[in-house]
Order: C-alpha cells, then sequence, then structure tokens
C-alpha cells in the first residue's frame, strides 16, 4: 500500500486536501494531511490560547512532517508489516518542509511529488520562490520591524492570485480558502533550508499546472540549456504531468490530481532527454532557410551583420532573444542559429542585422534585460553604416514583455516593431503584476507604430492567452497590428516544424519589417 502525506502551501491546512484524499483513499491508498504548525487548528490573537506558537519557523514544519513519516514507520513496526511506500507530496511551500524531511528521512521515502510548486536549493528561504516580487519585498520590510517571530497577514478573496493563479477554483472553495487562510509564520520564509544531499536519491515527480504559467515544454527548453543546476531534471527517476488548471489543483480538479498522484506513485509520468544525448536541442538546431554567410562582426554584447558591399547608410534590425536564459548557458543567445539566421536573413535584404545579450537570466531580470537592450539599440544606431532613424525592434519569445517600453513611448526613429511567438503578458507565477512590463496596456499609447506579429497556431494555451488579450486590446485603440500566422506552427517553430510550415510567414515578416524602413525619396534629403 501506498502512504500519501500531503503537506500544504502558505496560509492553508489540511482541509485544502479533503476532497483528493476521499478520491485516492477510494482507490485503496493511505492519506496523511500533515498539520503545519500554526496553520491548522483553532487561533486566537498572538499571545492567547489558540494562537500560533512563537518561534515557528521552517525547521518546525520540517519536524512536523518527520513526526508523520515516522508515525507511518511506527505503525508498521507495531503491525509487524513491511516498511509502506511513503510518497511525500508538497504544494507551493510546502515543497521546503517535505524536501527538509526527506532529506533526513531519505531511505523512507518513495518518492517526492511537487506539486507546481519550485525548486527550493540548500540555503535558500522558501521566500526566494514567492513569485510576486512586491510581495518579497513586503515581507522582507515586515521581518525587519518584526523579526522573524511575526506573522504575514492571509491574503482576501481577490488577492490569491497574486500567490498563484485561480483558474478553475469554484466561488465556493475559494470562499472556503479564504475563510480558513491562517496567518503565515514569517519564520517559515525566511529561515534557509538546509539539505545534506540525501535527497538527491529519492525518485520526484513534478506536476505542472499549466494555466499557472509552467509546462513540461517549457522545463524541456530550460533542460536544453545546459544549466548544471537543473540537469537533475533529465534524471530517469524524474517524470512529470501537467494539469491544465491554476495554482489549486486540489480544489479545482481534485479527481485529476488524484489520478496524477497514484500514476506518480507507481512510476509513470513523462522523462526529458539530457542535454547533449540526443539531437541538439531546440534553440542550437539549424536555422534552416538559405541565408548569405555574412560575418559577424562583435561590438561588446552586439554582434552586427552589415550587408555585403553596400553603401551608404542603411536601415537595421535588432533581434532580441527570449528567456529567460540561465545565466552560464553557452553558446549565448546572439549566437543561437535562429537570431544569427534571421540578421543575415534582413542583411541579405539590405538592412544591417543585430543580436545581442541581454541578461534575462530569471523574470525578477525584465529591468535590467530592458536596460540591456536599450543600451543595445544606442550602439546599433551609433555605427556609422546605420541610419539612426530607420531602426526595427523584433522580439522573440519571452522577451515579448520588453515590447511594453517601446510601445508606450516609441521614439521617432523606431520604425517597426515586430513580434515573434511572444509572450506578451506576464504569466501567473511570474509574480510581474505590479511591473511596466504589460505589452497590453502599452499598445494604447504606441500611436501609429506599426508592429508586425508572427503567432503560432500550436501556441501553449497559457502563452496564446496572452497574444489573444494583446490583439484584443489592439483591435479596442485602433492599433496598426498585422498578424502573420503559422497555422500549424509551434513555439519556436523555426528549429522544430517542418520549413514548408513556415517559410512564407517569415518571408512575409521580414518583408513587412524591411518595407516599414524604407524612406520615402523625399524625406531622403
Amino acid at each position: 500500500m501506498t502512504v500519501f502525506i500531503m503537506v500544504p502551501g502558505v496560509f492553508t491546512g489540511v482541509h485544502v486536501w479533503e476532497e483528493t484524499a476521499a478520491r485516492l483513499t477510494g482507490a485503496g491508498a493511505e492519506v496523511r494531511a500533515v498539520a503545519l504548525t500554526g496553520l491548522d487548528g483553532s487561533r486566537g490573537p498572538v499571545g492567547s490560547p489558540g494562537a500560533a506558537p512563537s518561534g515557528v519557523d521552517l525547521e518546525t514544519h520540517i519536524a512536523d512532517v518527520i513526526a508523520a513519516i515516522d508515525s507511518v514507520s511506527a505503525a508498521d513496526a507495531a503491525e509487524g508489516a513491511a516498511g509502506r511506500e511513503i510518497v511525500l507530496v508538497g504544494h507551493d511551500y510546502g515543497i521546503h518542509p517535505v524536501l527538509g524531511a526527506a532529506d533526513r528521512r531519505a531511505e523512507r521515502v518513495a518518492r517526492v511529488v511537487y506539486l507546481d510548486a519550485g525548486l527550493p536549493r540548500d540555503g535558500v528561504p522558501a521566500l526566494a520562490a514567492v513569485p510576486d516580487q512586491a510581495l518579497r519585498e513586503q515581507v522582507c520590510t515586515q521581518a525587519g520591524g518584526e523579526g522573524a517571530g511575526g506573522e504575514l497577514v492571509p491574503p482576501g478573496r481577490d488577492e490569491w492570485r497574486r500567490w498563484g493563479s485561480t483558474e478553475g477554483v469554484p466561488d465556493a472553495a475559494l470562499d472556503r480558502l479564504t475563510a480558513l487562510a491562517a496567518p503565515q509564520p514569517l519564520g517559515t520564509l525566511l529561515q534557509p533550508l538546509r539539505l545534506t544531499g540525501a535527497v538527491a536519491t529519492v525518485p520526484t515527480t513534478g506536476v505542472l499546472c499549466t494555466a499557472n504559467g509552467a509546462g513540461i515544454d517549457m522545463v524541456r527548453r530550460l533542460v536544453g540549456f545546459g544549466d548544471p543546476a537543473l540537469r537533475f531534471l533529465a534524471d530517469p527517476r524524474v517524470t512529470f504531468f501537467e494539469l491544465p488548471t491554476g495554482h489549486w489543483p486540489m480544489l479545482s480538479c481534485p479527481d485529476e490530481l488524484a489520478e496524477v498522484l497514484l500514476r506518480a506513485a507507481a512510476g509513470e509520468g513523462q522523462r526529458l532527454e539530457p542535454a547533449g544525448t540526443a539531437e541538439p536541442p531546440a534553440h542550437l538546431r539549424p536555422f534552416r532557410l538559405e541565408v548569405p554567410e555574412i560575418p559577424r562582426e562583435r561590438r561588446e554584447h552586439v554582434d552586427l551583420y552589415p550587408p555585403p558591399g553596400a553603401e551608404g547608410r542603411r536601415p537595421a534590425v535588432v533581434f532580441v532573444h527570449g528567456g529567460p536564459v540561465p545565466a552560464g548557458a553557452r553558446p549565448t543567445p546572439r549566437e543561437w542559429p535562429t537570431l544569427v539566421g534571421y540578421a543575415r536573413y534582413a542583411a541579405g535584404r539590405g538592412a544591417v542585422g543585430a543580436t545581442l545579450d541581454h541578461r534575462l537570466h530569471d523574470v525578477a531580470d525584465y529591468e535590467c534585460a530592458a536596460t540591456d537592450v536599450a543600451a543595445a539599440v544606442e550602439l546599433v544606431r551609433a555605427d556609422p553604416r546605420v541610419d539612426p532613424d530607420r531602426i526595427a525592434l523584433w522580439f522573440f519569445s519571452g522577451s515579448g514583455l520588453l515590447t511594453a517600453d517601446w510601445l508606450a513611448a516609441p521614439p521617432a526613429w523606431l520604425r517597426c516593431l515586430a513580434a515573434t511567438y511572444p509572450i506578451l503578458a506576464p504569466l501567473p507565477n511570474w509574480g510581474l503584476t505590479g511591473s511596466r512590463f504589460h505589452p497590453a496596456d502599452a499598445l494604447t499609447r504606441a500611436g501609429a507604430l506599426p508592429v508586425v506579429l508572427t503567432r503560432a497556431g500550436l501556441e501553449s494555451p497559457e502563452i496564446a492567452a496572452t497574444v489573444e488579450t494583446f490583439l484584443a486590446a489592439g483591435k479596442d485603440c485602433g492599433a496598426a497590428v498585422e498578424v502573420v500566422d503559422v497555422p500549424n506552427g509551434h513555439h519556436g517553430f523555426e528549429t522544430v516544424d517542418p520549413v514548408d510550415e513556415w517559410h512564407a510567414a517569415v518571408d512575409r515578416a521580414m518583408h513587412s519589417v524591411l518595407a516599414h524602413l524604407t524612406v520615402p525619396s523625399s524625406d531622403a534629403d
């Protein structure tokens, strides 16, 4: 028999597991939901009977999970039975005490399930995994005033989305979640997780909730970048499942979650190929259009591809890579075949192509990346072969959020903005709700700036939704948006789909961008 030990996330208690636990029990499993100290039971004001004990921290919750593991072992010993398989399930914050306990009881844990949770690391507190940057700053400020013994007030009904997407959660369940929410002891978020490394031997499963912004393809791309810290995700003992719902699947789809947990306990799920063991990862595969072999010219963090034999100043197209991309990824994005292919394609048509590296290594890095892109554009405009008044910017994938700055206040020299399979709004688990990087809002101030948007027909639903929101905003404000469709194209179609599916679309997009860079003869003087 499998024993599922379920550990809830921030502000929540054992009540969130009720429906999922019932289905698991009905399937013959045993379920033990852990009541984390300070988050379950009756409560009163701090210092009164029923209040959270003072000094509750991450180690307190690790001890709670260890006690649950030991209780199973004690019951098995008392019954003279062989040790039952224990599967630890950690949702959100709950993965931190789960990993801490599994590290100390690795021999008793058959599998750890990350339920829409981050990847905690030794020495890093749970606060680092909180998606909303403003919330992280709030916790730090509060801790500075109260110390780690204070508590974080639970969210109101309309504030849960700051902690993760509430898509699919029925109204009654959201009401109950709010009514039963408890203050989170600050020490649980501030105390660093300490691991010996023993937990690395325990098989794991990641359950990704796609409406919260994460999917298996996204993880596969991150592993393909070759970041050593993510290499373990391609271990054969690591499996993955997706659920098309928000951050609280135990409330939005308990039946489907129970089925996934049973399959995870059986060792099922998708596995990833280790980087470098099969064909190259998608971002390093060849660009399969014939483009001239124009050598690059390196200028700081920018590579230029000037048209061969061109005289006079030429327009320029600056190609901005997506992300986040791990800082240690090699080669760096400006050398990726797709970006180089586009730059050479533009150069073959008479414009200076430019690629660049920017510091989008994490979703918290968009401001740094925006600074890097602006600096790269000025470097390109300063080149004596470039007409500084005829510039186009072309964004890909995760750099789509960076379009917001240029849409909100387009300079006169920006003749066109292009975006290919872009992400055009922060995904729910990115924690950028209060940031300036919301292209749909910025589009209302773009004026007559032409926008060429290449849309992948087989885009992931969470990214496709951001594109549709952007297009709806463009329709409402009368923005000059041209949509180029690749009906059978996936995200990154240039290296993952047959060239016949996307050749015409790329050619049309390039033709449109370069047409906007042509200065009428009356303006040439």
